[in-house]
């Protein structure tokens, strides 16, 4: 990435950013069939389980984890870096786990209300999600 003031780096639209999701859902799914593999067989898990909650818990870990990871480690998921996509925080610092989780709860819930959080994005001046809002994050345009 430049070394350019991040308030000056090109917004992410739309469309680019569904591309790097598109991807993380395959790559997510993957890791969550591997997880739930993991647990699912030993324990028998089943809805009507009594740790079946607990199972749910552990998915969502495993989701945020994955995520949390690869943001605060470079900024990308895989699909962000095929994307030339980067996240970054406002204050130009690293990417914090509290920020990553906050990023993360708010996508699912931008995401359970129709897109409305992302599709919020088309309307502010900034191009921001709710999620890019809440964690006080947001994506960039990289060239390597």
């Amino acid at each position: 990435m430049n070394s350019e003031n991040p308030s000056s780096l090109q917004h992410v639209s739309l469309l680019r950013r569904f591309g790097a999701i598109f991807y993380d859902f395959f790559l997510l799914l993957t890791v969550l069939f591997v997880a739930s593999f993991l647990v699912v067989i030993p324990f028998d898990i089943k809805p009507e389980s009594p740790f079946f909650f607990l199972y749910q818990v552990y998915i969502f870990l495993v989701a945020f984890i994955f995520f949390a990871w690869f943001w605060t480690h470079n900024g990308q998921t895989l699909g962000m870096r095929t994307w030339k996509i980067k996240l970054i925080p406002e204050n130009g610092e690293i990417v914090s786990w509290k920020s990553c989780l906050i990023r993360f709860v708010v996508a699912i819930i931008s995401w359970a209300i129709f897109g409305v959080g992302f599709l919020w994005s088309l309307w502010d001046k900034n191009h921001r999600t709710w999620h890019d809002i809440a964690s006080k994050t947001k994506l960039v345009r990289i060239e390597y």
